[in-house]
């Protein structure tokens, strides 16, 4: 699955300990003989993608820990012990908290270095932009992530020189924001399209396109306010439609799914590359019984709880929420996919299918990624596995572009032509043409079609680790996880269930706090400039 493949190049930088030591190291790479030729910018490149299959980003962090808990789902504890960024029950000192700051710095550390010496080698002026180009879109992704989750931080856009360089003080966002505005728009000028490209692993115009569609309407919306920005969103959702290179995955595999829309994820578990529906995605790799290196993710292992591992090894981790099965339609065909109408019996030699029942809505999982679609070998590997994630679909950026259209120019036609879209594969009927039944209602305000957006986007990128970053942009972020512990407190959940599950929407909703994470201990300890976000 990984057309990147990862190389761990360790640089380090000599200060003062070169008058101790009389040898000169052999087991690194020294960044003065480093970057000579167009093979070592490309070995480079690599290093600055493969941040984002850390742990702490996509393969678990930013969707799994960071990301559950709001009114598409929440995270199912077998016990009472509920110290869990999931329930956000987390300080300063969480690993995750940590974890998402220090690898996002050390991806940008990495872009720096091969931006310093991008123009080392002789090699093709064109291939050296490209590699230029992918290298400034990541770093600018990198602080995209760091600015949304922790605010005003420190903003580098040179390597470090000196290590004992560590008292730097916290850039305001708006700042933040304008250099990541900038390197991503010099980036689209450089790389390649998605269809030169071939593949979904690599940054290609059309994801700097789409990925400035969502860094605009983040800046437009809290905390920064900067309407002006749905205009911005607007152009760069419009690039991506006019392209002409993507489209809504509209066909499937009937031996395999029912749907179009399951397709998609059935895809991303099989080592199947979809350049039309899915723009860019986070790129993990599993050999069979894995013998060999790989590059893993949870994806799809915290939910449908199954203990077979050829069937494959899962917690029963994510469950939804009634909202989210609520706000599909009679005939939504993402409804019993997003939310599996089935769960697992299983032992170590077995699994078997049990049904949901009717009157079991609150209690069932998660089942955008299924394990069993997998093509390992069996036994696979315990909580870790190949699957691909989805960093931007096509749906997304049709959705993006009603929503900012909607802002821009109220309900138009071009906003409904969007949303329509969407909504109509959701419902198995050609995109292409009306529906009574998929399309929305006509005639509807602009508020009444902004909350179509907010809904619409739920029942589309539910589990994809962008509800809590719509909520806050929104500024419904608490009022949603207040209304989510009345949800839960009138469900037909056991009294344990209830206790379990609404601590972390009782906790989020009660605190502005968690609008940001916390600065990690780490930062704070040593940098003597670093100040620490309200509340905590």
């Amino acid at each position: 699955m990984k057309k990147l493949l990862i190389y761990f190049i360790t640089i380090s930088i000599l200060g003062s300990c070169n008058k101790v030591l009389n040898k000169k190291p052999t087991d690194f790479v020294d960044v003065t003989n480093y970057y000579s030729s167009e093979a070592e910018l490309n070995l480079a490149l690599t290093g600055v993608y493969d941040v984002l299959g850390n742990e702490y980003l996509y393969g678990s962090g930013l969707w799994y820990q960071m990301g559950i808990c709001t009114d598409e789902g929440f995270y199912n504890y077998s016990s009472n012990a509920y110290s869990a960024p999931m329930f956000y029950q987390y300080d300063y000192t969480n690993p995750y908290v940590t974890g998402i700051w220090q690898q996002c710095y050390i991806g940008i550390e990495r872009a720096n270095l091969l931006i310093a010496n991008i123009d080392k080698p002789a090699m093709d002026d064109t291939r050296r932009n490209v590699i230029l180009g992918e290298a400034l879109f990541l770093r600018a992704y990198y602080y995209f992530l760091l600015v949304t989750n922790y605010g005003d931080v420190p903003l580098k856009i040179t390597p470090n020189t000196d290590v004992n360089t560590v008292n730097i003080p916290r850039t305001p966002m708006k700042e933040v924001y304008d250099q990541i505005l900038t390197d991503m728009k010099d980036a689209e000028s450089k790389v390649n399209t998605i269809t030169t490209v071939g593949n979904t692993s690599r940054i290609t115009k059309t994801a700097v396109q789409g990925i400035l569609a969502r860094v605009c309407l983040k800046m437009a919306g809290y905390p920064l306010n900067d309407t002006e920005k749905y205009k911005d969103a607007l152009q760069w959702a419009d690039k991506v439609v006019a392209g002409n290179e993507h489209a809504l995955l509209t066909t499937y595999d009937a031996t395999l799914t029912n749907s179009a829309y399951s397709q998609i994820f059935i895809n991303e578990s099989r080592d199947v590359y979809d350049i039309k529906e899915c723009i860019w995605e986070a790129d993990f790799y599993m050999n069979d019984n894995n013998t060999a290196y790989f590059e893993a993710s949870k994806l799809g292992t915290m939910n449908l709880g199954c203990n077979n591992l050829d069937t494959g090894y899962a917690g029963s981790n994510i469950k939804t929420s009634l909202r989210l099965y609520n706000l599909y339609g009679a005939g939504d065909a993402r409804r019993d996919w997003n939310i599996c109408p089935f769960s697992f019996t299983s032992t170590a030699t077995s699994a078997t299918r049990v049904n949901a029942s009717a009157s079991n809505i609150i209690g069932r999982e998660m089942g955008k990624w299924r394990r069993y679609y997998e093509k390992l070998a069996p036994p696979k590997q315990q909580y870790y596995n190949g699957t691909n994630f989805p960093i931007l679909r096509y749906a997304d950026v049709l959705l993006m572009q009603a929503e900012a259209e909607n802002e821009v120019n109220g309900a138009t036609a071009k906003a409904y032509n969007a949303i329509n879209q969407v909504r109509r594969r959701g419902y198995k009927v050609p995109t292409n043409a009306t529906s009574a039944t998929a399309d929305l209602a006509s005639g509807i305000s602009q508020i009444q079609f902004r909350q179509a957006i907010m809904d619409e986007r739920a029942r589309e990128l539910c589990y994809e680790g962008l509800r809590k970053a719509d909520l806050i942009r929104w500024g419904t972020f608490n009022t949603v996880l207040a209304n989510m512990t009345t949800e839960i407190n009138n469900s037909n959940a056991s009294a344990t269930n209830k206790s379990r599950w609404t601590l972390g929407f009782m906790t989020a909703s009660a605190s502005t706090k968690f609008l940001l994470l916390p600065i990690p201990s780490l930062e704070i300890n040593i940098n003597k400039a670093m100040e620490q976000n309200p509340g905590w």
